[in-house]
């Protein structure tokens, strides 16, 4: 019996299994993984290479920048903007604001348009958003305005298969005239507004009101330096035509507006600035039989446009 005992204790007890390891193990790991995802791998050192170069180099669209965020105050101006469709962020109502006609538009405007945050705010509150202003109870955020790159409208229009139509200002210093540009620029067929980036107007809510809602489908541009702007699209190919009331052509017989062209517009009461009006190619003048000394910058832009869209047609 003892010797039966010690046969049975040199057994060996319950093994540990796998726990289904080696099963585990024979399964496949599914589909091989294309080259550029599998580290290590030659096409997957150069994917990365050229992802890290994409974030270095930022693409040309959009380069333009940002400009700043603007407050619409007071309740006339602000129906008046979301009438025009000016894009906003936010509408501000007053605590316990005495409900008139203009702020029941308002409200039923923002409903409308949808997108736009509605925030009640006590009177000392909008009264530190405007600096004291007389808001009226009414204040309209509107977003910073995305600049498109002087190149982006040339390559827009290439893109398209037309030759660029764009209109450059120089020293137009009111947002109003900014945006009748914009809206010539786009009743005409053109690609485009080029504007400094200093000293110059930008699209405020004032200008977006001017163009009529165009500003929503016409880009405009913001360049560092105009006058190297203009160098450049000399240099891509593109005639750069100055208006001067002293011009050697007048606008009606330029053949350079049948082709690719860029439109200066300066000032009413300065006009076209030294340098700018050295790197023109061509300086052309307006005839005016009734003898005025100028016109402002939308309406010139729109006479030059509108004889450059004959030509074209």
């Amino acid at each position: 019996m003892a010797a039966n005992n010690r046969r049975m204790s040199g057994k060996k007890g319950a093994q540990v299994g796998s726990g289904g390891q080696r099963r585990k193990g024979l399964e496949g790991k599914g589909p091989t993984p294309p080259a550029e995802m599998r580290k290590g791998h030659k096409k997957n050192r150069i994917a990365n290479a050229k992802a890290k170069q994409a974030v270095r180099r930022p693409a040309v669209r959009g380069r333009g920048g940002k400009g700043t965020s603007e407050m619409v105050v007071g309740r006339n101006p602000v129906v008046e903007a979301l009438r025009e469709g000016v894009p906003a962020v936010t509408l501000y109502v007053q605590q316990f604001i005495d409900n008139d006609e203009r702020v029941r538009e308002a409200l039923q405007l923002v409903a409308d348009r949808g997108g736009v945050h509605l925030m009640e705010a006590p009177r000392p509150e909008l009264d530190r958003m405007t600096n004291g202003l007389n808001h009226q109870g009414l204040v309209l955020q509107v977003p910073p305005y995305e600049y498109a790159h002087p190149e982006d409208l040339a390559a827009t229009a290439y893109d398209d298969g037309e030759d660029p139509l764009i209109v450059a200002l120089d020293g137009v210093t009111d947002p109003r005239n900014l945006g009748a540009v914009v809206r010539s620029v786009s009743a005409f067929g053109g690609h485009g507004v080029v504007v400094p980036e200093r000293r110059a107007a930008g699209m405020t809510a004032g200008a977006w009101k001017t163009s009529a809602g165009t500003a929503a489908r016409t880009p405009v541009a913001r360049a560092t330096n105009l006058t190297r702007a203009l160098e450049a699209y000399k240099k891509a190919g593109i005639a750069v035509v100055g208006l001067a009331a002293d011009g050697e052509h007048e606008v009606g017989e330029l053949a350079a507006l049948d082709g690719p062209v860029v439109i200066v517009v300066g000032s009413e009461g300065k006009g076209l600035s030294r340098l700018v009006g050295e790197t023109c190619d061509f300086r052309v003048r307006i005839p005016m039989p009734g003898g005025a000394e100028s016109l402002n910058a939308g309406v010139a832009a729109g006479i030059v446009l509108y004889e450059a869209a004959r030509r074209r047609a």
